[in-house]
């Protein structure tokens, strides 16, 4: 229906599903990327009054870590589904009424086949991390410069321990995926295809 509302979470969904109860929840969608759970969900509410009430949660902790929640679009929760559909994997439902979805088994996507832009993504970055350590995590051979370095913030001005790099080309930011896993500090730094509209999505909450 085109009045139904829909947002999506970074960090876990299970609290959303504790304060308003399976009741109320149309659908849960967790979101993978290369065969693992991405940390971003989309759900869906039955009505804009309880969207209204989840939207309150936005900012809040789980845990250790914050949650983000923002308002989506149908077309990017439908693109979330099909995308994992399309590369053979299966985006996992934590909830859905009616009766179960049948899954297709999963693949692990080589991150060679995939398709890249100029941009990726850093998450698990230590929160002192600087535009620096980060151009120094790459190395020279990239040509990175502080410039080219986006480090996600809270409103608040606080780190979220994400960050986004532009490099020269897409096929540079692939090469540049060699350090995924590698360390800053005492914390390993996974790297994540991402895009320039993600990169702007970041910066436009920081600023909010």
């Amino acid at each position: 229906m085109e009045s139904n509302p829909y947002f999506s979470t970074r960090g876990g969904i299970s609290s959303f599903q504790q304060s308003y109860g399976y009741r109320d929840v149309v659908d849960c969608l967790l979101v993978n990327k290369n065969g693992r759970f991405s940390g971003e969900a989309f759900v869906v509410f039955p009505s804009m009054m309880q969207t209204e009430f989840a939207l309150q949660k936005d900012r809040q902790n789980m845990g250790r870590r914050y949650i983000e929640v923002f308002r989506g679009s149908k077309m990017e929760y439908y693109h979330a589904i099909a995308a994992e559909v399309n590369s053979g994997g299966a985006t996992e439902h934590e909830y859905r009424r009616g009766s179960p979805v049948s899954r297709p088994k999963k693949s692990f996507e080589d991150k060679d086949q995939m398709e890249y832009t100029e941009v990726l993504k850093l998450r698990g970055l230590p929160y002192s991390a600087t535009k620096s350590d980060i151009v120094d995590f790459f190395g020279e051979e990239f040509g990175l410069g502080e410039e080219n370095v986006q480090i996600a913030c809270r409103s608040d001005g606080k780190a979220t321990g994400e960050a986004f790099v532009e490099f020269e080309s897409a096929e540079m930011a692939k090469k540049a995926m060699c350090k995924d896993k590698m360390m800053i500090g005492s914390r390993y730094v996974e790297l994540f295809l991402s895009t320039p509209e993600e990169a702007r999505r970041a910066d436009f909450r920081s600023r909010q």
